[in-house]
């Protein structure tokens, strides 16, 4: 072995020549990695600039990088983390997207030898591994092609493994992986094919056999990632110079623009009109892209049955983080396409959830007008919800306004009383989507008549002075055409915004946010559009413009094209609701053009009529049977 020592170098050189046995390799490896502390570097430095070889390789330096690689896995033990420093850097630089499948064996049975043989090198292991989550810029564009994909496949497979093997090995690797993966997101800012990628690595060690360790935190670290991303799209870049309009109230500026492009049945234009303002954005399409991607995963989660055990993750997530975010404009979609996806249970469990926030005196009054704005929204928006459970939680909002107005003796006050005027306004707003469902089902009409919801309107804290006018308009309006007597109609001219209405925002202006309204982000609406409902869809009967049509009531189709379970008193059993939403077909640009025909800002003509407002203590069915309002 001396003598191999001191020639070293010429040996090194004639490895490729000779026909080692695998024992033999290693022993000859084992000699330069030895010889280095007896001073002896010339055949370390070989094995070293063999290693740091970066250029394109020639098979046989491909033949010579796979024997050296291979010969290490059995000399790990002989590794010296100070005498062999720039071994080991050079190796935990390595990329496999730069190699064929052979080298890329060989690396990863050394990375994971590395790995088991001591702990000190655990991180660095895991950290060269999660390092190939991305690969280098100058393949990004090589991903578009399929022999890009195949490359692609060929790194994630081997990587995945490897982490697998290790995780297996080493009890405290999957803690330290996740650490990893976590850290790595939160402090690199990729662009957004890079992004894209990085987080599609994440969702697969979340599904994968390393779950269980890693993918809560990594669900986690992922929604405060989105978080992130949406505040970094700020309001000016939404609302542009029109700071009167909600985030979105983006109307189509032309209408003659649209009128041409409906006619000519170029749906596109009215979908580039409505989101301009986030065209060329690159957080927004990053953003946009995470958010697909997060969906594609959670449909992949309801398909192998664990979406429940992921929603459980999301929801806590949600709680600790998006629902206290200032407006938070698109990340909160994550959750909501999750109980689309299971209406019975993570469905029910959200609106439940947010109901009990906001009757719960533990929680800070902005964070249950916070959570009873995501409720109204939410009842308001998701088609897949049953008219049932909308009415349930409608009640529970109700009974709660009562409670506390029954405690009150002062007059209207927007600071004190914010809690109670965001649950009146939610009221308010959920009977505006939902109204018309809840009275075609004798049994939840019973119910409806039954809550005394005009109590709680007419009481001294004057509720609609206070809420946002154009929802007391809109709903007042409702509540005329079809739930009053003839006697009790309300007059009502309209409402103009007053400081009242001003004040009971705050600065935050929780008053005007819905979180559910229209998605901006076009890839993501268009995942949205099959399970939610817009304006444009709920049809108000007093429009004149449409009396002719509402003359003779709508039919029986046209109500149940929005709310399926409306027509028959008796809901549909889980199995039939999810097979209807699974059988119908959509026109994903069908309502691209109708965003929010729903307007929350204020009218410049409305006023009060009076000093006051009057409503009946409870809402009496209409006389006119030709309306369903």
């Amino acid at each position: 072995m001396g003598m191999e020592l001191e020639n070293g170098q010429a040996q090194f050189q004639d490895m490729e020549g000779v026909n080692f046995t695998d024992s033999q390799l290693v022993d000859f490896i084992r000699g330069f990695l030895s010889s280095v502390s007896l001073g002896n570097t010339d055949g370390y430095n070989q094995l070293v600039g063999v290693i740091h070889h970066r250029e394109r390789l020639s098979p046989d330096e491909v033949a010579l990088l796979v024997t050296c690689l291979k010969a290490l896995c059995g000399a790990v033990s002989f590794i010296d983390n100070v005498l062999h420093e720039s071994l080991l850097a050079g190796i935990f630089k390595m990329s496999l997207w730069d190699y064929g499948p052979n080298v890329m064996d060989a690396l990863v049975e050394l990375i994971t030898s590395l790995a088991v043989s001591s702990g000190k090198y655990v991180d660095s292991c895991l950290d060269m591994l999660v390092n190939n989550f991305m690969p280098p810029h100058y393949y990004m564009d090589l991903l578009k092609k399929p022999h890009g994909l195949i490359r692609k496949d060929e790194v994630f497979s081997r990587v995945h493994t490897a982490l697998k093997d290790i995780s297996d090995l080493v009890p405290l690797a999957p803690l330290r992986l996740e650490q990893i993966v976590v850290n790595k997101m939160q402090r690199v800012f990729f662009k957004e094919s890079m992004t894209t990628v990085y987080v599609e690595n994440m969702l697969r060690l979340e599904k994968g056999s390393l779950s269980e360790f890693v993918g809560r935190k990594i669900l986690t670290a992922l929604v405060d990632k989105l978080l992130d991303l949406d505040v970094e799209i700020g309001w000016d870049d939404i609302l542009q110079d029109d700071f009167s309009k909600g985030i979105f109230e983006i109307e189509l500026e032309d209408d003659d623009e649209i009128t041409d492009a409906i006619n000519e049945d170029s749906i596109e234009l009215p979908s580039e009109l409505s989101r301009k303002s986030l065209t060329g954005n690159v957080i927004a399409e990053t953003l946009d892209s995470l958010i697909v991607l997060t969906f594609e995963h959670l449909e992949s989660c309801e398909r192998d049955g664990r979406l429940n055990e992921v929603f459980e993750i999301l929801l806590l997530s949600f709680q600790r983080t998006v629902l206290t975010a200032y407006k938070s404009k698109f990340a909160q979609f994550v959750i909501f396409y999750a109980c689309a996806l299971d209406p019975e249970v993570c469905g029910a469990r959200f609106a439940v959830t947010l109901a009990d926030m906001f009757i719960s005196c533990n929680d800070p009054p902005l964070t249950r007008m916070s959570a009873v704005s995501y409720l109204a929204s939410y009842l308001s928006r998701g088609k897949f919800l049953s008219t049932s459970l909308v009415t349930t939680i409608l009640k529970r909002l109700v009974d709660w306004c009562l409670e506390y107005s029954k405690t009150q003796h002062v007059d209207l006050n927007p600071k004190a009383h914010k809690v109670f005027y965001s649950g009146c306004q939610a009221i308010m707003y959920v009977l505006c989507f939902r109204m018309r469902s809840i009275l075609e089902i004798p049994r939840l009409k019973s119910q409806l008549l039954l809550m005394p919801i005009g109590s709680i309107l007419t009481h001294r804290l004057g509720p609609l002075k206070v809420c946002l006018p154009s929802i007391v308009e809109e709903f007042l309006r409702k509540a005329n055409a079809n739930l009053f007597t003839p006697s009790e109609t309300f007059i009502f001219n309209g409402l103009l915004e007053s400081e009242y209405s001003k004040t009971f925002g705050g600065t935050e202006r929780l008053d005007m946010f819905f979180p559910f309204d229209p998605c901006l982000l076009k890839r993501c609406d268009r995942y949205l559009r099959p399970y939610f409902v817009y304006w444009s869809m709920v049809r108000p009967s007093y429009d004149e413009e449409d009396d002719d049509d509402d003359d003779e009531g709508s039919s029986d189709e046209d109500v149940a094209e929005v709310f399926p379970d409306r027509i028959e008193e008796n809901l549909m059993d889980d199995e039939a609701m999810a097979r209807s939403y699974d059988d119908r077909e959509f026109d994903l640009d069908e309502f691209d053009s109708a965003l929010n025909k729903m307007s929350i800002t204020p009218r410049n003509s409305i006023q009060y009529r009076g000093d006051s407002v009057q409503m009946p203590s409870r809402i009496l069915p209409s006389t006119s049977p030709g309306s369903l309002w």
